[in-house]
């Protein structure tokens, strides 16, 4: 299958020929478009958690794609959201910052789906941001066939006059590498901004936090997913190499004590188990991983919560 791609005007030159380049993208739309996979996916590893569950991005996290010829800086934001809470306030506040200091914006839309309303209210937010160039990214080709992908370009070009139009499919590595490309041409000339081995800002207690929260998530329902919060407390390496890490995930009622925790505490078992692999995984040890839930009432709402939950 061959798509369509349109981008910048010099792609042709060597790039042994170019300057170095480097700068900062943040990818942008609704819900479960992709955003978060494509960035692990860029990346070359997994820096952000995914799930099912709207707004699961919560701060700004920094990936870093080393390229011969430059650097990307993936900044990975909260999404747009009209706020219900006063950390909704405060998540809406750090994407306008954010995305009013990235040299592109890359407005995701899914190829096996239909433009929305929710994807026009984002393509007309773009306009509040007129210092970064726009390059919408079609998501998911592998899940649509060529007819779909087609008639899903032709109606992203009619939004916009776009700087670059790249279809991809983060799960199938389908022109990842040309994706780089064309952002790296929209970025200024710039020496690299991290060193070689960086691969995110994100501290390895911040990234375990994250990872305990993912595997909360999995399942959760109703209103559970926007309550729930993770910190780990407490983490020590033993003699044996065995890492001990003590957490905890913040609910803000009783009952969603319960619900996390599960009949004889089977879920927050299921919680652990998926957390340590993917721990494991992330810091080449052998982990033992304690959880504990405690309420935090209306943290969502709560200034002081807010700020002991790091928002």
């Amino acid at each position: 299958m061959s798509e369509e791609v349109s981008q910048p005007a010099d792609d042709a030159t060597d790039s042994a020929e170019r300057a170095f380049r480097a700068g900062f993208v943040s990818f942008v739309g609704r819900p479960n478009v992709g955003k978060s996979t494509l960035t692990n996916a860029l990346v070359g590893e997994k820096i952000v958690i995914t799930s099912e569950k709207p707004q699961t991005t919560r701060r700004v996290i920094r990936g870093i794609v080393h390229r011969p010829d430059g650097q990307l800086i993936i900044v990975d934001t909260p999404g747009i959201h009209r706020p219900r809470t006063l950390l909704g306030e405060r998540l809406n506040a750090l994407v306008e910052t954010t995305l009013g200091d990235v040299d592109v914006i890359g407005f995701c839309v899914p190829a096996n789906e239909k433009i929305g309303p929710g994807d026009r209210f984002i393509d007309e937010r773009l306009n509040d941001f007129p210092r970064a160039k726009k390059v919408a990214i079609l998501t998911k080709i592998d899940s649509a066939s060529q007819t779909e992908i087609i008639d899903q370009l032709t109606k992203l070009g009619a939004m916009r006059e776009w700087d670059a139009v790249v279809p991809i499919s983060s799960t199938e590595d389908q022109q990842l590498d040309i994706l780089s490309e064309v952002l790296l041409d929209l970025m200024p000339e710039s020496p690299a901004l991290y060193e070689n081995e960086t691969i995110t800002d994100e501290s390895e207690d911040e990234r375990i936090a994250e990872l305990i929260r993912e595997a909360a998530l999995a399942g959760a329902r109703e209103e559970l997913p926007h309550s729930l919060a993770a910190s780990v407390d407490d983490r020590e390496e033993r003699e044996d190499g065995l890492i001990e890490i003590y957490a905890s995930v913040y609910v803000e009622r009783d009952s969603q004590k319960g619900i996390v925790i599960g009949k004889g505490g089977q879920r927050l078992k299921s919680i652990g188990e998926t957390a340590r692999k993917g721990i494991e995984e992330l810091l080449g040890q052998r982990v033992y991983l304690s959880i504990r839930v405690k309420v935090l009432k209306e943290w969502q709402r709560d200034p002081k919560a807010l700020g002991k939950l790091g928002f």
